[in-house]
């Protein structure tokens, strides 16, 4: 939870930001709580100073208002130097004719800069949106005018969704296309930029390939962690803007740089290809030693560079033999012969082939020294004490015996020498000596030991019923397991409540399926199928081949369900209702404990999970039981422990439980919610946002199949519920009676 800074801590921050609005004292406390938590304190200085900046342009409170609010989480994700650099842009569009484009430009900044995902591309993109403005503005029917650009507040509002389709080289193709034919023809250019016209939509599909980086952020940094032990940040590029030296992946300080984009090529696809290229950095970072740079040439670098490639990919086949597939189906098959080591330099050519040679064992090379070396490079690793410095030696020693004279020509053979999914191997040299190519080595500083523990968030939209749109990547959310407890205290509440567990059972016996189904034909089952074992034995007898298929069983027909139980874990459960002896979330956990022991007996399939929020920024997702597991003391310790905080931002949250809901195979499918109030958050002055967010989130659920029901705990909730969940809720007054109702209503939903 951010904590308000004292009144008399806040007056120096507050004057050092020059802007008198009135409205700005109400929410200042609240942005620069924010602000402290997330930034330096230069950083703070930064933002305050962008702030006035933007305070000065005499565009009005709002955009003051979008700065303060959305720029502290863009500088902790990007880099404090992005403060600087989005204020310097607002200001830079002032200075035109429009100002009607500098609040969409604010408010999109932080769903681009999460798909962009670095400093360096946020860069590019402000860039692009200058020259954008600079080639639109005053260019029509080539007379010089003041008229602002007609589609640069179009780009803008679109920007999110674009950059949700395509790379950035994408987009810079899909703009450069719009503005190559519609510069000077004001309606069709608002036409393009606004995806109304179909050229502007056939550009957009033909622009869209790959598998973009940040649609799979997520899925690959757990790919890293989960078969790595590795979790680095990534630093997404793309090389639309380099075209003179092509950007290489690489491993420093700040993380794993990644391309922002990859195409399926050679019968890999685009996941598998990231899947390869972190596979190798893990190897790298698990393996690699670091060696003095400054006595080698530039070829005997080049040779360990790729004999320590080699060995840290192989050591990685050893512990995960099926990368052994997918290296090979990436790395090129050098020809033996292709390269004339009289008319040109083959170095990279020998290399290559060496480098294949040494993963594939059916590699079908002639030459007695690469045969001769792949075998000592084999041994070496076979020895078990294989090193950095070891193959170093090795490669060194190779190098100088493939030694041709013509490798010093200016001529050098590339074709089928580059290994794309391996890195730029900067990270294995130290320099005494500071040259030319290590400058560009920028020093980083090392991620936060407190940011390497977080799993990467995901993003949801959000509807803004004003505008009937949704906003894109609007609300951070973050999942984790749930602390355990005491799962003793859960089994002392069913105990508390045995005489209504037993009539619930009563009831519960009713409901369980009834009608079995036999299963005839099967090589196992729980009893024998007597006329396909005579008919069996019969074969037998007379010669033939019994068929085997002999026994029989049975399974429950009749019920077939998984249901969700999502819990609103906000502040206000902590609070003791008029005339109870216990607080809302101790009835909770009462009547959750009573529901789980009534499902699990039942045999649905189910899972637990609570909510709650702090801003957009924040929304926590706590799994208290999964559909895998059983109802359990690791289930119960969980539950035991559950607490209340925050505030109830829950369309984000239906999303989240509705990701995992809709990938169960089950006929039916139920969501139910427990909350005791309406859907708020302290980012949030219009109370009916929300509301219509959830609303919006149900129907999103209703188009899956999933079945939404709302049990309110909330005496005064019939003034919303019905908004927010039509006809599917129940009011509890009365909320000692929760434990009791809560099984109740669960099996009157499912019978």
């Amino acid at each position: 939870m951010l904590t308000i800074p004292a009144a008399e801590s806040l007056q120096p921050l507050r004057r050092q930001l020059r802007c008198s609005f009135p409205q700005l004292d109400q929410v200042f406390p609240d942005c620069i709580a924010e602000a402290q938590a997330l930034l330096s304190p230069a950083g703070i200085n930064d933002y305050l100073e962008g702030a006035s900046l933007i305070c000065r342009i005499g565009r009005g409170f709002e955009p003051v208002l979008v700065y303060l609010e959305e720029l502290p989480q863009v500088a902790a994700d990007l880099g404090e130097q992005t403060l600087g650099l989005v204020s310097q842009t607002v200001w830079k569009i002032s200075r035109s004719p429009n100002g009607k484009a500098i609040l969409p430009f604010l408010q999109s900044i932080a769903a681009v800069s999460r798909r962009l995902a670095s400093a360096e591309l946020l860069g590019r993109y402000t860039e692009m949106i200058l020259s954008f403005m600079e080639r639109t503005t005053g260019s029509i029917h080539g007379f010089h005018t003041t008229i602002p650009s007609p589609s640069l507040p179009d780009l803008l509002e679109r920007i999110p969704y674009l950059l949700s389709q395509l790379t950035c080289h994408g987009l810079s193709n899909w703009v450069e296309y719009g503005l190559r034919h519609y510069a000077d023809h004001p309606d069709r250019q608002r036409d393009y930029f606004s995806l109304q016209s179909t050229d502007s939509r056939a550009v957009l599909q033909r622009e869209r390939h790959g598998t973009l980086f940040v649609d799979n952020e997520r899925q690959l940094d757990l790919y890293l962690r989960s078969l790595w032990r590795e979790h680095r940040p990534f630093v997404p590029y793309s090389d639309a803007f380099d075209t003179l030296r092509k950007p290489m992946p690489y491993v420093d300080t700040l993380g794993v740089r990644v391309p922002d984009v990859y195409d399926d090529r050679a019968g890999v696809a685009g996941i598998d290809r990231y899947r390869a290229l972190l596979a190798h950095v893990a190897a790298h970072l698990r393996w690699s030693g670091s060696l003095i740079a400054d006595n080698l040439s530039p070829f005997q670098r080049v040779a360990v560079e790729t004999f320590e490639d080699c060995r840290v990919d192989c050591l990685a086949i050893r512990e995960y033999p099926g990368l052994r597939r997918l290296f090979l189906a990436l790395h090129p098959r050098p020809e033996e012969d292709a390269c004339d080591p009289e008319q040109e330099s083959c170095i990279r050519h020998r290399l290559a082939m060496f480098s294949r040679a040494a993963l594939d064992p059916d590699h079908g090379y002639r030459n007695p020294d690469l045969v001769d070396f792949v075998a000592r490079f084999h041994a070496e690793l076979a020895a078990g004490a294989s090193s950095t410095q070891a193959i170093a030696e090795l490669a060194i020693t190779y190098i100088a015996r493939t030694r041709r004279q013509q490798d010093l020509s200016p001529k050098v053979y590339f074709t089928d020498t580059e290994v794309d999914y391996r890195d730029d191997n900067r990270h294995l040299w130290r320099y005494i000596e500071q040259g030319d190519e290590e400058e560009s080595f920028e020093e980083r500083k090392p991620p936060k030991a407190e940011e390497a523990q977080t799993l990467p968030p995901r993003h949801y939209p959000e509807w803004d019923y004003q505008s009937k749109t949704y906003r894109p990547d609007w609300v951070s959310l973050y999942e984790a397991l749930h602390p355990a407890g005491d799962p003793a205290r859960i089994d002392a509440l069913l105990d508390k409540h045995r005489m209504l567990a037993k009539r619930l059972k009563q009831i519960l016996d009713l409901l369980k399926p009834q009608q079995y189904v036999r299963l005839r034909y099967q090589e196992e089952g729980s009893e024998l199928d007597l006329d396909v074992a005579i008919r069996s034995l019969i074969d037998y007898r007379g010669g033939a081949t019994p068929d085997p298929r002999i026994n029989m069983s049975h399974r429950h027909d009749g019920r077939d369900i998984a249901v969700m139980l999502l819990l609103d874990l906000s502040q206000s459960l902590n609070q003791i209702p008029d005339g109870c002896t216990q607080s809302i979330l101790e009835l909770s956990q009462e009547a959750v404990a009573l529901l789980g022991w009534a499902i699990d007996h039942l045999g649905d399939e189910f899972a637990i999970a609570g909510f709650s929020s702090n801003t957009r920024h924040e929304v926590r997702y706590q799994h208290i039981k999964g559909y895998r597991e059983h109802w359990d003391d690791q289930v119960k310790a969980r539950l035991a422990a559950m607490e209340a905080g925050y505030s109830t931002r829950m369309g984000a949250a239906l999303r989240h439980a509705a990701h995992y809901l809709e990938a169960r195979q089950a006929e039916k499918k139920l969501m139910l919610i427990l909350t005791d109030g309406q859907p708020h958050d302290i980012d949030v002055q219009d109370e009916r946002l929300l509301i219509e967010d959830t609303h919006k989130a149900v129907q999103e659920l209703d188009q899956q199949g999933i079945y939404t029901y709302c049990i309110s705990l909330d005496a005064h909730a019939d003034d919303y519920v019905r908004d927010c969940f039509g006809n599917r809720f129940t009011v509890i007054d009365r909320v000692e009676r929760l434990p009791e109702k809560l099984p109740r209503l669960f099996m009157a939903l499912t019978k």
